[in-house]
């Protein structure tokens, strides 16, 4: 008897952490991205130019160590609003740059709510169902790794068939992140919501950019 309610009430802390790391998460998702959303408006209302793939590279990486080395601590939040918001600059000139295009608008709107429909369809079904997706943890480490350097190789030898190629890959990663992610989340395996934060918001942010090299180029001659 002593067995079975230690069991419970073991299971019971562990549904109770779960709950508050997917409360925790989905809180902290959400003012990042409305707060990148804030810094993109930002840079194209300045027309702030773009820093530039070097200095993008070393910006995102090194705020990410500084967010994964403080993520038990108070300053994992700031570095965590720190490196969105660095993304969310990174994305001013580039919206700036399709709303110039013709029909470029609706070409934004339109990979918004893709991003939008994807990630809401997605988190929806693993929360649903309950699947178990950690299976897919070594698949997405060597496929990112892959169109990571592919889509490098196609920046600097200026390879536009290439990058397409690259996009439509991360569409397809980021989409088995976030499934990902979402299982790891509330199967418990992923217990720090500012790390379950950061690669979500990486996954919706790369998901939105791929969307829209995509779109932008299927609507421009």
């Amino acid at each position: 008897m002593n067995q079975n309610v230690t069991t419970l009430g073991r299971s019971t802390s562990a549904v109770s952490s779960t709950n508050k790391v997917v409360r925790n998460t989905y809180m902290l998702l959400s003012m990042t991205l409305a707060f990148a959303a804030a810094t993109a408006g930002a840079a194209m209302a300045l027309g702030l130019p773009h820093p530039g793939i070097i200095l993008t590279l070393v910006g995102y990486y090194g705020l990410l160590f500084l967010t994964t080395k403080f993520r038990n601590s108070g300053l994992g939040i700031a570095f965590v609003f720190g490196l969105t918001g660095f993304m969310g600059y990174t994305l001013g000139p580039i919206l700036s740059a399709y709303l110039a295009m013709p029909n470029g608008a609706q070409v934004v709107m339109m990979a918004m709510g893709g991003t939008a429909a994807i990630f809401l369809g997605l988190s929806a079904y693993v929360m649903t169902t309950r699947k178990d997706f950690s299976f897919m943890g070594g698949f997405l480490m060597v496929g990112i790794l892959v169109a990571f350097l592919a889509g490098l190789g196609a920046i600097f030898f200026h390879l536009p068939g290439l990058s397409l190629a690259v996009s439509a890959m991360f569409v397809l990663l980021m989409s088995g992140l976030i499934l990902y992610e979402t299982s790891n989340i509330i199967h418990g395996g992923e217990t720090n919501y500012i790390m379950a934060t950061v690669t979500l918001f990486v996954a919706i942010f790369n998901l939105f950019t791929s969307l829209l090299q995509l779109l932008g180029f299927a609507s421009n001659d």
